[in-house]
This record gives structure tokens, sequence and C-alpha cells, in this order.
């Protein structure tokens, strides 16, 4: 095994790993593992899962991942755990009285947070802070707060805050900013023409506000104005403006690499995002020949890297919390606010 683990995170298909794939994991050791509905059944088999992936790559502290923002993208949804509600909904709250909006938020992630943790997934990859602008793609849509930047600011500050109290990482998405797309990348490209000054003053705030967050997710899509030729992921310019102009300096990861908005082999858009900069790829389909092709296109996690991902896992909390009783606490607010 080698003994720094890959810039890679992968996927799976099934709920237990079996005996190739435990063999490639030991062999490989990618980061990370990123779970989607098909591995998620109940409490016992998610822990089981977890620590068969950490026993395989020999490392305690491996992160495993999941989609848990609330709303339509909750993986945790087959009526073993509470469902929570999309952001957007925090968002709608928070413009009719910002105070409940932001309160509800705060207990809602710790309810979410604690969740995770006590399943032993690391984080739900969120919160989403992309601008959801009238002509924004449904992709996108109420997973985000909205299109005001301070009120997106605002609550996305209480996310990051509320989730580090609870040990799950946040994710901030999808930098630099969604806000413009009006195709889905899950199937084609979104190109974004707006001038850089146009979005620094609405697009990149949010970015640039939560840029101590620990951790972002890179989004596909091209920026004509800085790289006509690349999507963010896998673009040294967008990568290098993020770094700098941004200012963000915690760990990215991409979004999955597997979308169509990319061109090449899944083995090249690996390779392409690790020599844009980005500290981790993405690669979350799940089959294992898929996998085995990613890892042999990915290389280790560089110093810098892990020295993010080091400053990041130092402000993990440790805080648990009630999750049924915040969770039906924040339904009973959103009642006296006159919200179904």
């Amino acid at each position: 095994m080698p003994s720094t683990p890959l810039a890679l995170f992968v996927g799976m298909p099934g709920l237990e790993l079996s005996p190739s794939e435990i063999a490639f994991f030991r062999e490989t050791n990618p980061f990370g593992l990123f779970l989607f509905k098909r591995n998620l059944d109940n409490p016992a088999q998610i822990k089981r899962l977890v620590a068969q992936f950490k026993e395989a790559v020999g490392r305690e502290d491996a992160p495993v991942y999941i989609d848990q923002e609330g709303g339509r993208v909750q993986r945790l949804d087959n009526g073993n755990w509470p469902l929570f509600r999309a952001l957007g909904e925090f968002g709608a709250l928070a413009r009719k009285e910002l105070e409940a909006g932001k309160h509800a938020l705060r207990l809602s992630t710790l309810a979410m947070g604690t969740m995770l943790s006590d399943l032993s997934l690391g984080s739900g990859t969120t919160p989403v802070v992309d601008l959801a602008r009238p002509g924004t793609h449904n992709v996108i849509g109420n997973r985000s707060f909205g299109d005001d930047p301070d009120l997106v600011i605002a609550l996305g500050q209480v996310v990051v805050d509320a989730m580090l109290e609870v040990g799950s990482m946040p994710i901030f998405k999808h930098i630099p900013g969604y806000g413009r797309v009006n195709v889905d990348p899950h199937f084609d490209c979104p190109v974004v023409d707006a001038s850089v000054e146009d979005m620094t003053g609405s697009d990149f705030r949010p970015f640039v506000a939560l840029k101590d967050a620990p951790w972002a997710m890179v989004a596909h899509l091209i920026f004509t104005q800085i790289d006509k030729d690349r999507p963010a992921s896998v673009s040294p310019a967008v990568c290098e403006m993020i770094r700098r102009e941004l200012g963000f300096d915690g760990v990215i990861i991409t979004d999955c690499l597997t979308m169509e908005a990319l061109s090449g082999t899944w083995p090249e858009r690996v390779r392409a995002a690790l020599d844009a900069g980005y500290d981790i790829a993405l690669h979350s389909q799940g089959d294992l020949t898929a996998s085995e092709a990613a890892a042999k296109a990915a290389r280790p996690l560089t110093q810098d890297s892990l020295a993010r991902i080091a400053r990041a896992e130092a402000r993990l909390g440790t805080h648990r919390h009630d999750v049924q009783a915040l969770h039906a606490e924040v339904e009973g607010i959103f009642r006296e606010n006159g919200f179904a």
C-alpha cells in the first residue's frame, strides 16, 4: 500500500465491500470513499461499511462522505432518518424573518451533522452557496439559499460553523459559482460569458466571504473570460484565480469527474484536475474497473494538500445533539412563521 494516500475519492456499487474491492483499496490507498443511496441502507450497515473501508486502507481517519444538503439532495432518505428541508426553504424563511431563518438553519445543521457523525460519515458536502437567479437551471434551484449575496453569505456561515461544531466537515460548493448555469452539467457543459468584474461583484462574493471554510468543491463550467477552453474543474487558470483572487486556501475537491460537462476519458479527467492544481479528484461512479483506471491516473496527495487537510481536520469539534428533538424544533419554527 502506498504510504501517502492518492489524491482521489472513489465510489463503490453495493452495501458492503467485496473481496476485490477490499484488495483494490488496500493496494491503491485512495484518500476517501464517496457513497450514494445505493450504498446506504441502515445505521448498522453504514457503520460496517465505513469500518471496512478504513480497515482496507489502514487509516482510521480515512474520510467517507455523502451528499446530504437537505431537500432533493439527501442520500439518507429511506425512512430510517428524518428528512431535512432544502437550503432554499431556509433562505425563504430568512427573507421573511432573518433571525428565525438563521436559528432554524443552525438547529437543522446541528441535527444533520450529528446524524452524519453518528453514522461515521465525515461530511454531507454542504452548504451550497451558489446564487440562484430566476434563470438559473434547476440543477441548483432551491439547493441555493437565494440570489442575495449577503443573505447567502450569512446563511452559509451558519452551516459552516454548525457543521464544524458537531465534527462534520463543511464543504461549500460550487466554487467559483454555478449561479449562471442554464444547462445541467451532468449532461452538458455550461458556458458563462460574464466578465470577471461582474462576477466579482456577485457570484464570487459568497466564496470570498467564506474563504476561511475548510473545504470547497469546484464546479464544471467554462468561464470564457478566465479560460475559454477548459471547464473550471480542469483549468489551471481558474484554480489560480480561486487561490489568488478569491483567497481560498482550503482543500479543493472536484465535483464528480464522470459528469458529461467534461470531455476525455475518465482517467484523463482525473489527471487533468490534479494537473490543474486541485487537491483531490472525485470519481464516484462506483464500478471497480473504472475506479482502478482512475487510481492509475491519480497521484499521491502533495505536501500542500496534506497540510490543508490537516488544518481542516484540526477544526472539527465533538459536540453531539438530539437529532429528533432539534428536527422537531425546526419544524415548529417554520410553522410559527407560516410555512407548511
